[in-house]
């Protein structure tokens, strides 16, 4: 029992949405208390091939020297940032240049084979933030409230298979396109079946988590030309088991439920606000409305910016 939930200001025009998101989880937080995870698009405003890397690395004497000479061997480090150590390790975060995107993916490879070092993540148009614990204790480690932006999606992690760690918190990212993110509420049982083609056509996974293989099934949906919408109509029919599932996009959100409808998901939009969730309370934190809808079993729902 996760909690999953996303919101989008329709204007495509900068606003608290860090807040927005943090109350939306707050209101989630029963549902999983292990750790929490967002997915800020819109308010980096990093140039053409600037990324942000998120760094786990651990206090040793030393270690944080050898990161940084690392990404100098690629790239020249612009700026940085230190968040303070919690259970013995720090994340240094830095923003970089590289010629492409696809020089991102190898170079996180590279900085991961340092021993007690792991990167969170690399993005050029959303911020990730993700850490072990509860909301409210995340969101002012990281000054969640001051984030803005155009959306976001987030999570409530309670944890039934695979380790509790920031790595292992969602949101979940691939590298097949740019800034695709996914939070999941359930379980995939066809894990396998969906992973083996994905893999085969060399799409690497780090994990044994079944949102890793969401998130890269729709990057791979989306780089074949699928729409939004499109990508999430499929993955009901290919994927089984119980689940409901958010993507985040630099273009917009959207939300699939199983189709025996196992797991929660709502929705309320009005003239400036969409959002989505696992329970109608969350909905609550971000508009005052009566015209909350159910999403049904098997149902998709996206909201994307045009243009």
């Amino acid at each position: 029992m996760c909690g999953i939930a996303g919101v989008v200001f329709k204007d495509r025009k900068l606003h608290p949405v860090g807040d927005a998101l943090t109350k939306m989880l707050e209101a989630l937080q029963h549902r999983g208390p292990d750790s929490a995870g967002f997915a800020i698009y819109g308010g980096l405003g990093l140039k053409e091939n600037e990324y942000l890397l998120n760094i786990e690395v651990k206090e040793k004497p030393g270690l944080l020297e050898t990161v940084k000479n690392t990404v100098n061997m690629v790239t020249a480090i612009e700026t940085e940032e230190i968040i303070p150590s919690v259970e013995d390790s720090i994340i240094y975060r830095c923003k970089i240049a590289l010629k492409s995107f696809s020089l991102l993916k190898p170079l996180i490879m590279e900085i991961d084979k340092i021993d007690d070092v792991i990167v969170l993540n690399g993005s050029h148009s959303f911020e990730m933030i993700k850490d072990v614990g509860l909301v409210k204790d995340i969101a002012a480690r990281y000054d969640t409230a001051s984030k803005m932006g155009t959306h976001a999606i987030g999570h409530t992690r309670f944890s039934t298979e695979s380790i509790v760690d920031r790595y292992h918190a969602h949101p979940f990212q691939s590298y097949i396109i740019p800034d695709i993110t996914v939070v999941h509420n359930g379980q995939i049982t066809n894990y396998w079946k969906i992973r083996d083609p994905l893999e085969r056509k060399g799409h690497i996974f780090e994990t044994n988590n079944d949102t890793e293989c969401i998130v890269h099934y729709i990057a791979d949906k989306l780089s074949e030309g699928y729409k939004l919408e499109e990508a999430l109509e499929q993955s009901v029919k290919d994927m089984d088991g119980p689940f409901s599932y958010i993507v985040g996009t630099p273009d917009g959100v959207g939300i699939a439920k199983d189709q025996l409808g196992l797991r929660p998901g709502v929705m309320a939009e009005n003239d400036d606000i969409f959002a989505i969730a696992s329970e109608e309370m969350s909905l609550h934190e971000v508009m005052d409305t009566h015209n909350i809808e159910q999403i049904s079993p098997g149902e998709t729902r996206a909201y994307t910016f045009k243009g």
